[in-house]
């Protein structure tokens, strides 16, 4: 039986967000936004300035975040291996893009 939601403050990227979650999804909700928070903060140290925004930063985490996952699935499927490859070009287009603005800035 799920109990009612409740709202939740979580922070992200060093913004607080609340959320209406059930108690016992509590944990989950709070572990998930570690997690993105942890590889937000990956994409913002890896790049050393390039990647600037959190916009652009909450996209290349969720790319990353989407990338694991399809690594994960590719074992079970080759289609998503597919995918996978998919994902990582996109990555390699959106940080030529993301730096090249980045230049054209300066």
């Amino acid at each position: 039986m799920t109990s009612e939601p409740s709202p939740v403050t979580i922070t992200i990227f060093g913004k607080e967000y609340r959320i209406a979650c059930p108690p016992e999804e509590r944990a989950q909700l709070e572990a998930s936004a570690r997690y993105l928070d942890k590889k937000m903060r990956e994409v913002r140290d890896r790049s050393r300035g390039r990647t600037t925004g959190s916009d652009n930063i909450t996209v290349m985490a969720a790319l990353n975040i989407t990338h694991e996952l399809l690594q994960k699935e590719c074992n079970t499927a080759p289609e998503q291996k597919q995918d996978s490859h998919r994902v990582k070009q996109l990555q390699t287009k959106i940080e030529t893009a993301l730096s090249n603005a980045r230049q054209i800035e300066i």
